[in-house]
């Protein structure tokens, strides 16, 4: 195969495509605008990697609108997602490998977000550390971020690091690709703003706050430590004063890179434990799924208990799975058997002990003791000789547990 077509304006190789369809197709995700699904797409492979090849290698490319697609937030409103269509998404993919390892150069070591061989364990981990080290916290919460992002400051941003125009030119067409919203209506960018769910998306965001946040602290106030996931931003201070007079220089900096911190979710926390004894009203924060407080913490040299500053799973992300569970044991009731709701739970089981786990993985207790709750219910209704006694089907959910103690997978990793 040529990889490079001469003859072509834009040096974007047949090889480039099809690495980046593998992985949009390992991505999975639904269909764009365009109601093509991954199996109709891989029905016809050839054909739609040669059109969009011979289009982007010619500089003829111009993406479809983007499909809205509403997710419910645990406040209770709805997060907008953007969804490409799977042409769309391997254009984005070939371009985001194109340039990605020369901005992973110039990435901070404390941004986590979206980036090789990082992820949301390591952020953790760096804000507990940091948590041990300072008192006090700043937990920022950038309003609509994606929604936001300043396209003439992103497209400086990039022009520092990328000097081919091909590569502009297709990153400035994703970003004024207009919106299909649920109503059929198409919405056209105001020069701001890139899809959450687009491939190029986290990517260019990363780029934004790297020069808006991270590269601007670091020259600013190097005494201020962070951690940073994507939009979700912790800072860490020495004196409440410190962190007093840092928001007001955050707020500041936000602005002239026009976007603003969300008043009612960014505070300012006390790291309250066993040597940090004042009284301040708030001493808890959450990041990434899990709950930054207070908590009695087991010394390992002693044994001795002390009260500690540590994350476990907040009590959102325990609603959230107790809904997803209660949403699945319904779906359940035409189970035969227990085995078929083992085989339908594990996956998502799987998920919440590999994430969750991580720090405290006790806490996940309360979760599985709802789902035994819930696994009694359905014994009761599926054998008649247990409606009567609950006694009677806990115990034989224990039978079951003794008997094959791999069944589900919390079962095999020790949570009752």
């Amino acid at each position: 195969m040529n990889l490079w077509n001469e003859t072509k304006s834009v040096p974007i190789s047949r090889t480039m495509i099809w690495d980046a369809y593998k992985k949009v197709r390992a991505n999975k995700g639904s269909a764009g605008v365009d109601e093509v699904s991954m199996e109709a797409f891989d029905a016809n492979r050839s054909k739609h990697l040669y059109k969009l090849w011979n289009r982007m290698a010619s500089g003829s490319y111009f993406p479809p609108p983007v499909k809205e697609v509403e997710i419910p937030k645990k406040d209770g409103k709805v997060r907008k997602l953007g969804v490409p269509t799977i042409s769309d998404r391997v254009g984005q993919m070939a371009v985001k490998m194109y340039i990605e390892p020369r901005l992973e150069k110039i990435f901070s070591p404390n941004s986590y977000g979206y980036r090789p061989k990082r992820n949301a364990h390591q952020a953790l981990e760096s804000v507990r550390k940091n948590c041990w080290k300072t008192d006090w916290v700043i937990d920022l919460d950038i309003k609509g971020f994606f929604d936001n992002i300043d396209h003439s400051k992103l497209m400086l941003a990039l022009e520092k690091h990328v000097t081919e125009k091909w590569v502009l030119l297709y990153i400035q067409r994703w970003l004024n690709a207009p919106v299909l919203t649920k109503s059929e209506k198409q919405v056209e960018k105001q020069g701001k703003g890139t899809p959450q769910g687009g491939v190029i998306s986290p990517l260019l965001a990363n780029l934004f706050l790297h020069y808006a946040l991270d590269k601007w602290l670091e020259i600013t106030d190097r005494t201020v430590k962070y951690s940073r996931y994507a939009d979700d931003v912790i800072l860490h201070c020495v004196s409440k004063e410190h962190a007093e007079q840092t928001l007001k220089r955050v707020k500041e900096r936000m602005k002239t890179c026009r976007l603003e911190l969300h008043p009612a979710k960014t505070k300012i926390v006390y790291c309250k434990d066993y040597r940090r004894k004042g009284s301040y009203p708030i001493v808890k924060f959450d990041f990434l799924g899990y709950s930054f407080q207070p908590r009695t913490t087991k010394s390992k040299k002693t044994g001795k208990l002390f009260l500690g500053y540590d994350c476990a799973i907040s009590i959102s992300s325990r609603k959230r799975i107790a809904d997803k569970l209660e949403e699945a044991m319904i779906g359940s009731r035409g189970f035969k058997s227990i085995v078929g709701i083992a085989q339908k739970l594990n996956p998502m089981i799987r998920g919440w002990v590999n994430y969750y786990g991580k720090f405290r993985g006790y806490e996940l207790s309360k979760v599985f003791y709802l789902l035994r709750n819930r696994l009694v219910r359905w014994v009761r209704k599926r054998y008649k000789r247990y409606r009567t006694s609950l006694t009677r089907a806990f115990k034989w959910l224990d039978r079951v547990r003794k008997q094959y103690p791999y069944l589900f997978h919390h079962w095999k990793m020790g949570y009752s």
